[in-house]
């Protein structure tokens, strides 16, 4: 039933409690786990100019540590894993990478939103994932 378990990180412990599920829904299934960071742009853009690149290179550092730790643990579970840092928006990246991956499940925390949902009061990235997907997203608490 299900391939393909997709597993959205941003190396917080949320990711961890996601984790418990999406590692025994992959290994009940022989499914392979992918972890996705999401550099977000927005949060690259908001600096000065000059500090872009930098900003950027940080983010993509942390998003290589964040799917590192969700593929150790899937490996030691025996799971297959695949590992992609995307920049762009979040639940835009998620949706687009779940839809060209031939994902079947996302597996993802709603907590952690960023200092710019709270204060934009934008709405969580799971929400809008959860409104946008055309996979089941189950959101683990």
């Amino acid at each position: 039933m299900y391939d393909h378990v997709l597993v959205p990180t941003d190396g917080s412990e949320a990711v961890e409690r996601a984790l418990d599920h999406a590692i025994p829904l992959a290994a009940d299934h022989d499914a392979t786990i992918h972890a996705l960071y999401v550099v977000d742009r927005r949060v690259a853009t908001a600096g000065s100019s000059e500090l872009h690149d930098e900003v950027i290179a940080d983010l993509e550092s942390e998003g290589e540590d964040a799917v590192a730790a969700v593929a150790e643990r899937a490996r030691e579970a025996g799971l297959d894993v695949e590992t992609v840092v995307r920049t762009g928006t979040p639940d835009t990246e998620i949706v687009a990478y779940a839809e060209g991956a031939d994902i079947d499940v996302i597996v993802m925390s709603p907590e952690g939103k960023s200092p710019r949902e709270r204060i934009q009061a934008l709405g969580s990235v799971s929400d809008r994932v959860t409104d946008d997907a055309t996979v089941p997203v189950f959101l683990i608490k």
